[in-house]
């Protein structure tokens, strides 16, 4: 069987890295080596640093997942922040951390943005669903009015911040939930919610 020409692989490399950085998983060289049984890794990277050459990708030199879709002269580059698991939006559940992944986003503050699934209905009042993805500040402090991702002591949760004095509550925008009031001291800012982002068809 004759070989395929360099320059259809190379195509269909470009259309892998693609659909990877558009789903948010930018590929690292091996991953590539791996995805299309290269016998070497030099093969894969002879490939994408001929993309970079010619335009088509572009590169974060020291990063191992660096590679990106050219933008215009002038524009800038999304950056990835990473998803760190669920948080509940309705009875405080245990705070865990479990990593599924990046998402894009454009801002100059994206080091301080992540990214939480949402898991139960207590907000949609707000339009935050199961499943959505909030993106999220980290910040210690919000003002009243504000929805926020709160630590009470172990348990995260969604909720709208209210301040009164010294008490603090958090607010479902759902009535078919009850506000939760922690005790003075119990409560902690993780951070606040900048942007809801929701999946057309189910969460594989």
């Amino acid at each position: 069987m004759p070989a395929t020409p360099p320059g259809e692989t190379r195509a269909r490399v470009l259309e892998y890295v693609q659909k990877r950085l558009l789903e948010g998983r930018p590929p690292t060289i091996r991953e590539v080596q791996r995805a299309f049984r290269f016998r070497a890794v030099e093969t894969a990277r002879a490939h994408l640093e001929a993309l970079v050459r010619e335009g088509r990708l572009s590169k974060r030199e020291g990063e191992s997942r660096g590679f990106e879709l050219p933008l215009p002269h002038g524009s800038h580059h999304p950056r990835l922040v990473p998803v760190l698991g669920r948080v509940q939006a309705g009875a405080l559940s245990t705070a865990v951390e479990d990593f599924e992944g990046y998402v894009p986003v454009e801002s100059r503050a994206a080091d301080e943005i992540f990214a939480l699934r949402v898991r139960g209905e207590s907000m949609t009042g707000a339009g935050i669903f199961p499943d959505d993805l909030v993106l999220v500040r980290r910040q210690d402090t919000a003002r009243s009015g504000e929805i926020v991702v709160a630590l009470v002591e172990d348990e995260a949760t969604v909720k709208r911040l209210r301040i009164s004095g010294q008490k603090v509550e958090l607010h479902p925008e759902n009535p078919a939930f009850p506000v939760i009031v922690p005790k003075p001291g119990e409560c902690r800012i993780l951070g606040k919610v900048i942007e809801v982002r929701r999946s057309i068809g189910p969460i594989e």
